[in-house]
């Protein structure tokens, strides 16, 4: 089988599993995030297992296959060194934890600038949500625009080192050991 779908495959998989997890993790931070943050789903459910589940399909599928699409690409066109869906296994788990840092990291800062009330919630959803949950709820959008962000650059970085690892691997030595990615 050729490995491009199957890259495809793997960065849907990767993307969807972490979206998930991040959405259990941020619909127990404020579960209004996502019901009126977002259309309601699902009837109107405001479950945080059902939400984070859901959302986290629904947000990060279609984000997989951004990235899976033209990281196949880079992966098996051309005359380098092609790199399968196995060999970039470690890579996206690397991404995946740098994003999940990054969304951690902003996470973490957006609660303290609301702890100390340098930041408030505004754009409208002030008036939506209740005065007691607008910290969770900022602090969830700062958590997910730094998922996003982190993502989308982690991705392009991602990209940038298979071109440059598999030029490598195609002009290294002949003498050389091939080595492990």
């Amino acid at each position: 089988m050729t490995q491009s779908p199957l890259i495809v495959g793997l960065s849907i998989l990767m993307c969807v599993i972490y979206g998930v997890i991040h959405d259990q993790i941020t619909a127990r931070i404020c579960v209004e995030y996502f019901t009126i943050g977002h259309k309601p789903i699902l009837g109107g459910t405001d479950d945080p297992t059902v939400l984070g589940l859901a959302w986290g399909f629904l947000a990060t599928w279609w984000v997989g296959a951004m990235l899976g699409i033209p990281l196949a690409f880079v992966s098996q066109t051309g005359s380098l060194v092609k790199k399968s869906a196995k060999d970039l296994v470690r890579p996206m788990l690397v991404l995946m934890a740098g994003t999940a840092a990054l969304a951690i990291m902003a996470g973490v800062t957006c609660y303290v600038l609301t702890a100390y009330d340098a930041i408030h919630l505004a754009g409208g959803f002030e008036h939506a949500i209740p005065s007691e949950k607008q910290d969770a709820f900022l602090i969830d959008l700062w958590i997910h625009s730094a998922s996003y962000a982190g993502g989308f650059l982690g991705g392009v970085i991602l990209m940038v080192w298979v071109v440059v690892d598999r030029y490598r691997q195609t002009h290294r030595p002949k003498d050389e050991v091939p080595r492990q990615t």
